[in-house]
């Protein structure tokens, strides 16, 4: 597998494409607007990009396929209301693989670390509070546990 920031316009694509394809077959699931989820990323319209950051990756197995995405924030402005300096991490999207989405996990933990963030929270966004929360998971893979 191979974890790439999103950088060129490809790269946005393929970030917006990985929930289309990996639920293409959920008649319940219903895709959030793509200009929404890119306004989280463009410091024009998030006003957060003032005294915070962000970042975010696709993954791909070794034939180029999309398997997963995840974005990273600081939030400069609430990371540090907690006993320890805390960013968050969101847009989680991930193929049925452990290792897959422990890669995914470890990608935002590093950079986090490396922006002096001792934890992390999610799945949370780097905007409103209303959007982009919580994340979708495969009743079957919950052996039978409310959620």
């Amino acid at each position: 597998m191979h974890i790439k920031e999103v950088i060129t316009k490809k790269d946005k694509r393929d970030f917006l494409l990985v929930p289309k394809i990996l639920y293409k077959d959920d008649p319940n699931r219903i895709s959030h607007l793509d200009k929404d989820i890119e306004a989280v990323f463009n410091p024009s319209k998030n006003s957060l990009f003032k005294t915070g950051e962000a970042i975010r990756w696709i993954m791909k197995d070794g034939r180029g396929k999309l398997t997963g995405r995840v974005a990273a924030f600081v939030n400069k402005d609430t990371a540090y209301t907690h006993s320890q300096p805390t960013g968050g991490m969101g847009f989680f999207e991930c193929v049925d693989d452990k290792n897959a989405a422990f890669a995914l996990f470890d990608k935002c933990k590093q950079w986090l670390l490396s922006k002096g963030m001792k934890a992390m929270e999610g799945p949370v966004n780097f905007g409103q509070k209303d959007r982009f929360w919580g994340l979708f998971i495969d009743k079957k893979t919950t052996d039978n546990h409310i959620l």
